[in-house]
């Protein structure tokens, strides 16, 4: 039952509001039949004198949001009064570019007109539409107030899924980043971009299984926070090696070198120099230099960067002083500005900026610190830091990692890169986003005079194996697979089954990509069934060797079966086991996603697809699922094949990845 605040508020009778919040002001506190706050009512009939009203002289706070993230501004831009809008953006302060936790701002509510207004306003209210020149001019409000069109603006994170410890350089009109690969290969990828907002993998730092040293390294151990340079035609990249916790020796840093940045790259050296979280800075005067946590240690280096030439030494330890890392050098007028990556890698994550004239001279740090942080703990972008700059054609910007969580808990694509603009203040400081943490939705970086954009949507609808006989760039393998273990040939993919259980650091030839999205359909058709006894094939979610879920077909005792499989630490749980008459000819496997929730579903010979599963909480595919090693990573999906002791060769075709938006 309504009360009697919300009746008056949607009859819109202002005499009536203001009576009963005179009489009795903490009902304005109170939360409609739908759980919104009386404010977010009023704003979503479009009654400006109501709202205006309730601003003004009830105690009802401007901070507030609903149980999705939504303020006032999404409300009130829903209900298509420009005046309404207007007066909240200019008077209340409220901003265009705030996001909820799907990342959709006022600003999108105005684009999309009435499309949004459904979705956003409770079914009360559906009654009063407006007409769609309102939204329209909305947009223009929020395209003045914001300085771009919406046509002009991009969305964070830039890069979803698993994409952590962004380093980005520009190369002429080009930008090139590496990402963390861990214990994935081939190792590091690098991308292109024209803009720093569409990427697409262009090859990585590391690509013979024999210079990769990953076979015996547990999930989350092998290539960390790597760093990607350009000096005298040539493009570097550095990385900490991390091994597992059983010698004397934990880390050490790798360098390689190429005349492309698609490489192929040098054969990897590797320093002994203990610590995490390289770059290389080359001074002013041709000497070059690595920094490594903790804090901000630098060394000099050799010119091509294969042998250290000094002790390493503290410049600056950080201005936090917990978890300093991630130390980059940038020099700019007359100024060394080291930034540093602080508070460890939850909540407490963060960016901060210091300077010296000299480079061994005293750091000082900003004023302004952390130049990047997420101070709002409900906010859909988490995790911030591990950050670089960049300059673009007009202005700066800077890239760092960032997470988001489903249900507030887990983070289960990973930590992930996005990327904020730089302004430089008038005592010459570095400040991101204005000091306003991460941004939602921002205008576009300008593409160089005469260039056209060549860039890479995330979105991607479908993703086949490869096109002739190579295999796309996207798929990964955790550690090297077996020589020949993969083969495509017209989009088909042949995989061999591994020896070794999936639960192995020893399995091989599990192929996997990235998930991007919080919901998502996939799917696969197999062509090959197992032969033998223990033999099992199919489609695979896949986080560590520690963590999986698998749909497959499994030969026991002479008889097929189809199961989901839920692999969480030591435990295997078996969900919608059932036997099938015969040999199909081919198996369609497919997963529905929605945040924490997988169905998994069967197609035999193409008959109608029946559901073997449906998973509640699949929490285990994220960094928090487990308290087991390393887990940085994120969620990743593909197929794989187990042949046990007998060989199994498995074939593949049509895998689609379809976000659902």
């Amino acid at each position: 039952m309504k009360s009697e605040i919300e009746k008056a508020i949607l009859e819109e009778n202002l005499r009536e509001v203001e009576r009963l919040l005179v009489e009795n002001p903490p009902i304005v506190d109170t939360v409609s039949e739908d759980g919104l706050p009386m404010s977010f009512v009023a704003a979503g009939t479009g009654n400006l004198d109501v709202v205006k009203y309730i601003v003004e002289y009830s105690r009802a706070s401007m901070n507030v949001t609903d149980k999705k993230h939504r303020n006032i501004l999404h409300y009130g831009t829903a209900s298509g009064n420009p005046e309404l809008v207007r007066y909240l953006v200019e008077r209340v302060g409220m901003s265009p570019v705030s996001g909820d936790c799907d990342l959709i701002t006022p600003y999108d509510i105005a684009h999309q007109g009435l499309r949004a207004r459904l979705a956003y306003l409770p079914e009360v209210l559906q009654g009063k539409t407006g007409e769609e020149s309102r939204f329209r001019e909305i947009e223009l409000f929020f395209e003045k107030i914001t300085g771009f069109s919406y046509e002009d603006s991009y969305r964070n994170p830039i890069r979803t899924g698993f994409y952590p410890d962004p380093s980005v350089v520009r190369v002429g009109d080009d930008y090139y980043m590496v990402n963390s690969s861990f214990i994935f290969f081939p190792c590091i990828p690098v991308s292109h971009s024209r803009d720093l907002v569409h990427w697409r993998i262009i090859g990585y730092a590391i690509t013979n299984p024999e210079w990769a040293r990953l076979d015996e390294l547990e999930g989350g151990r092998g290539y960390w926070a790597p760093d990607i340079s350009y000096y005298k035609g040539r493009f570097y990249i550095c990385a900490t090696y991390r091994l597992n916790d059983t010698g004397t020796v934990y880390r050490k840093q790798m360098v390689v070198s190429a005349d492309k940045p698609e490489g192929p790259y040098s054969e990897p050296v590797f320093l002994d120099e203990d610590g995490i979280d390289p770059s290389i800075f080359t001074d002013d005067d041709g000497k070059r230099y690595m920094l490594l946590n903790r804090g901000a240690r630098i060394f000099e280096i050799s010119e091509h960067g294969d042998k250290q030439l000094t002790a390493a030494t503290l410049l600056f330890y950080g201005d936090q002083k917990r978890a300093p890392e991630g130390p980059h050098l940038l020099k700019k007028d007359g100024y060394y500005y080291l930034f540093e990556a602080e508070g460890g890698t939850g909540e407490g994550h963060r960016i901060t900026v210091s300077r010296s004239r000299e480079l061994f001279g005293v750091y000082e740090p900003c004023p302004y610190n952390p130049i990047m942080r997420q101070q709002d703990a409900a906010a859909p972008i988490q995790r911030c830091g591990h950050g670089k700059p960049v300059q673009t054609p007009d202005g700066w910007y800077m890239v760092y990692l960032c997470g988001r969580m489903v249900g507030g808990a887990y983070s289960i694509l990973g930590r992930e890169t996005a990327l904020d603009p730089i302004v430089w203040t008038a005592d010459g400081w570095p400040i991101v986003n204005n000091l306003k943490g991460p941004g939602v939705l921002q205008r576009k970086p300008a593409l160089p005079a005469g260039s056209a954009l060549a860039g890479h949507e995330s979105a991607v609808e479908e993703n086949l194996f490869g096109t002739g006989n190579s295999l796309a760039l996207e798929w990964v393998t955790p550690r090297p697979p077996e020589k020949d273990g993969i083969r495509v040939e017209s989009g088909v993919l042949s995989l061999k089954g591994s020896r070794l259980p999936l639960s192995d650091v020893g399995a091989r030839n599990i192929l996997l990509r990235r998930q991007e999205h919080f919901d998502f359909t996939a799917g696969v058709r197999m062509l090959t069934v197992p032969a033998c006894d223990g033999q099992e094939a199919g489609l695979i979610c896949y986080y560590d060797e520690n963590t999986w879920v698998s749909c497959g077909l499994l030969r026991e005792q002479g008889v097929l079966y189809l199961q989901v499989r839920e692999h969480i630490g030591d435990d295997d749980v078996i969900d919608g086991k059932r036997p099938l008459s015969g040999a199909p000819k081919t198996v369609e496997f497919a997963v529905e996603t929605k945040g924490l929730q997988r169905t998994f579903y069967a197609s035999l010979d193409g008959k109608e697809k029946e559901e073997l599963a449906a998973l509640q909480n699949v929490y285990y595919l994220c960094d928090e699922g487990l308290k087991c090693g390393k887990r940085f990573t994120g969620a990743m999906l593909g197929v794989f094949a187990y042949a046990g002791m007998t060989e199994l060769w498995v074939d593949f075709t049509a895998f689609s990845y379809l976000p659902q938006m």
